[in-house]
C-alpha cells in the first residue's frame, strides 16, 4: 500500500495564536510519526492571519527537533522569495541537525497576496523562465562537487531530497525534465491533476536522484465517527476558503451547522472545485473514497490536509486515516 503523510499548514484557529498553533502542529507531528506516516510537511505562506508556517525552515527544525523517525519537510519552500544560496545553507542546516529525513519541496507562487511579496523584496517581473534556473542552482549547491565558485556551507554534499510541487503543468514538465519527485495541490487545484500526472510520466527522464515517476497527491480528509460529523468538521475549511477568496482572509473558524448550504450557488460550485479532491465522512467512507482516488491516479504517495478548528478532532481524524490506510494495506496484501 503506498505511504500517507501529513501536510499540515499550521493553522491559527480563531481564539489563538501562533504560539498555541505550533505547540499542536509539533503534537501531530509526534501522533503522525506513531501512526505510521511517512513524512510531515510544512508549508511556506506570508501575510495571512490563520497560517502560522511564514518561517517554514524555522518551524522545520521545531518539529524535527521534536520527532525521532518521520521525514520533516517543507511543502514547500516558494522559491523565487529567496536566493536559493539561502534556501541550500538553511535546508543544509536542518540537514546537518536533523540528519537524512529533511525533504524540500519548492514551488514558484509566492505564497502570499502582490503587496506582501513586494515587502519580501520579491521582483515581480521575474518570469516563470526564471524558476527552472533557480532549481538547478539550488541542486548544485547540494551537490559534493558544485560547478558554482561559491558554496553553501552548510550545504554542499547534503543529502536533502528536492521536490517539485505544482498545480498546472509547467512543475509537471519541469519535474519530468529534471528527473526529480513531483507533488501535485490536488488538495486545492485539482483541475488539471489527471493531465499533469500523465505529462510528468510521460516525459520522465531518469536522473541521478530518482530512477522512475514518482507522484504526491494532497487529498483533503475530514474523518470523524459519522459523515454527519465529518460534514460539520469540515465546514472549517469551508469558510476559511471563502473568507480568503472574497477578500476576507482571517483565523480558521470553528464549524458552523449548515454553512455549505447557506452559500449562494457560485460559492457552493467554488467550493466544489477546491475540494474536489476530498475524503471527508466516517471511517468507511473515507476508505471508499482513498481507494477510489488511487486506484483512479495510481498515485505511489497521498499527502493529507485537514482544515479541522478542534485539535482533539484533527489528531482523530488523522488516526483514522491511519487506520484507513492500514486496512487497505491489509487488503492488498
Amino acid at each position: 500500500m503506498i505511504p500517507f503523510s501529513v501536510l499540515d499548514l499550521a493553522p491559527i484557529t480563531e481564539g489563538s495564536d501562533a504560539a498555541e498553533s505550533f505547540r499542536r502542529t509539533l503534537d501531530l507531528a509526534q501522533h503522525a510519526e506513531g501512526w505510521g506516516f511517512n513524512r510531515f510537511w510544512l508549508a511556506e505562506h506570508h501575510g495571512m492571519p490563520g497560517i502560522a508556517s511564514a518561517a517554514t525552515a524555522v518551524l522545520i527544525g521545531h518539529v524535527a527537533a521534536g520527532t525521532k523517525k518521520i521525514r520533516v519537510g517543507a511543502g514547500g519552500i516558494m522559491l523565487p522569495n529567496h536566493a536559493p544560496l539561502v534556501i541550500a545553507e538553511q535546508f543544509g542546516t536542518l540537514a546537518a541537525l536533523y540528519g537524512d529525513r529533511i525533504d524540500l519541496g519548492l514551488g514558484r507562487a509566492p505564497g502570499s497576496d502582490q503587496m506582501t511579496a513586494r515587502a519580501l523584496r520579491r521582483n515581480l517581473a521575474v518570469t516563470s523562465e526564471e524558476f527552472p534556473h533557480d532549481v538547478a542552482e539550488l541542486i548544485d549547491y547540494f551537490s559534493p562537487e558544485p560547478k558554482s565558485p561559491v558554496h553553501a556551507v552548510p550545504g554542499t554534499g547534503a543529502k536533502v531530497p528536492i521536490w517539485i510541487l505544482g498545480s498546472s503543468l509547467f512543475g509537471a514538465r519541469l519535474a519530468a525534465a529534471y528527473g526529480l519527485p513531483y507533488a501535485f495541490a490536488s488538495h486545492f487545484a485539482p483541475g488539471l491533476v489527471m493531465q499533469a500526472i500523465a505529462d510528468y510520466r510521460e516525459h520522465f527522464r531518469p536522473s541521478e536522484f530518482l530512477a522512475k515517476p514518482y507522484v504526491m497527491l494532497g487529498v483533503n480528509v475530514v474523518a470523524a465517527a459519522s459523515d454527519a460529523e465529518a460534514e460539520l468538521l469540515s465546514s472549517s475549511g469551508q469558510q476559511a476558503f471563502v473568507n480568503l477568496r472574497t477578500g476576507r482572509p482571517g483565523k480558521l473558524p470553528p464549524p458552523r451547522q449548515g454553512y455549505f448550504d447557506s452559500l449562494a450557488p457560485e460559492l457552493k460550485d467554488m467550493l466544489k472545485g477546491i475540494f474536489a479532491f476530498s475524503a471527508v465522512g466516517s471511517p468507511a467512507t473515507v476508505k471508499g473514497r482513498l481507494e477510489y482516488l488511487i486506484r483512479e491516479t495510481k498515485a505511489d504517495e497521498l499527502i493529507l490536509s485537514g482544515h479541522i478548528y478542534d485539535h482533539d478532532a484533527r489528531l482523530s481524524s488523522y488516526e483514522i486515516a491511519a487506520q484507513v490506510r492500514q486496512e487497505l494495506s491489509t487488503r492488498a496484501a
